[in-house]
């Protein structure tokens, strides 16, 4: 499937099914921390990237593949902003024309200062947009976006989804040590919060590779900071450790690419999805796909991530990004 991908492990909506609807990193940010790498160039037209009809069909093919009680959410989530489609409100209404399941946007909530992205929206289930600091100078920092999304609108569209959309609105605040887990960065961005008065807040720590190799996850003393600040609605949020669903892919390629496209993946995690092929499949795939550019890893924290072909983290990096893969030992980690 070219458009629709997992269930994979989602950090906050258990086993999602995920609905990619614009091609590989088109955003408006450039985030310091983005798992996708830097985005190169920026982007902010919105416009119909692919045709809604092959991914609603796309879709139906993987609910009716899976058991619907293998899947939580439904998830418009992807390879870069989803609110950049043009058609997402047809699509989110489409797929709740054929599912019972929940729909949940993640988005960065850069464009809801327009009335027709905010009706886009306004049938999902849950919207999880993004608030990462609590003035313009540590946003352009942090999120680099697109010089059309300014500070100002980001903060104005949060608080009218809030006025608008009936579900439930999960603001997720990622946090970067030496950026905004200050205690002064904190209540600049609890200050916002309260004016957007979402259902939860959800902290993350960048645990996937960010883009830039300075980035870490704040300590304990942070951590604690944040619950502090921001209250009894806010948790942080765990790392999610499940073997991904592959079931649907018919070979290894088609299965590395479906899911690392969109999903980094630590080399021991990729290793326990891909045990329904026999080792040598497996290494003989990822071999020929770095060979085309497709896929290559790229080291963080110590630990090896398997990552898109086409994504762009710089040369500097601790340890550098390795082009070809060394061999993927066979069995479990630690077997």
């Amino acid at each position: 499937m070219k458009y629709v991908f997992g269930p994979v492990p989602s950090r906050r909506l258990g086993q999602s099914l995920g609905i990619d609807t614009i091609p590989f990193k088109t955003c408006n940010w450039n985030c310091v921390y983005c798992q996708l790498g830097r985005t190169v160039p920026l982007t902010n037209k919105r416009q119909q990237y692919i045709p809604g009809a092959e991914i609603l069909a796309e879709v139906k093919q993987a609910l009716a593949e899976r058991p619907t009680d293998e899947i939580d959410w439904i998830t418009f989530v992807g390879s870069g902003e989803p609110t950049l489609h043009s058609g997402l409100g047809e699509l989110i209404r489409g797929v709740k024309e054929f599912t019972q399941l929940p729909v949940a946007v993640i988005t960065n909530g850069s464009l809801f200062y327009l009335p027709g992205v905010r009706q886009d929206v306004c049938t999902a289930d849950a919207v999880l947009p993004s608030l990462d600091a609590g003035n313009a100078s540590l946003y352009r920092k942090i999120n680099r976006p697109h010089p059309q999304i300014t500070f100002d609108r980001l903060v104005s569209g949060l608080i009218s989804i809030r006025q608008e959309f009936h579900g439930q609105l999960w603001v997720e605040v990622m946090l970067v040590s030496g950026l905004n887990d200050t205690e002064d960065a904190l209540q600049e961005i609890a200050a916002i919060l309260k004016r957007v008065q979402p259902d939860e807040i959800h902290i993350n720590l960048p645990t996937r590779p960010p883009a830039e190799s300075w980035v870490h996850p704040p300590d304990e003393a942070g951590l604690d900071r944040s619950l502090a600040v921001f209250g009894k609605i806010a948790h942080v949020v765990k790392p999610a450790r499940r073997i991904f669903d592959l079931s649907g892919y018919e070979s290894p390629s088609e299965a590395l690419v479906g899911i690392i496209t969109r999903h980094p993946v630590r080399e021991d995690d990729l290793r326990l999805a891909l045990e329904k092929w026999k080792p040598d499949q497996v290494e003989e795939a990822l071999r020929e796909l770095a060979a085309r550019g497709q896929v290559k890893v790229v080291i963080r924290y110590g630990k090896r991530f398997w990552i898109s072909g086409l994504s762009h983290f710089p040369e500097n990096n601790s340890r550098g990004i390795e082009p070809i893969p060394r061999r993927i030992s066979p069995g479990r980690p630690g077997h």
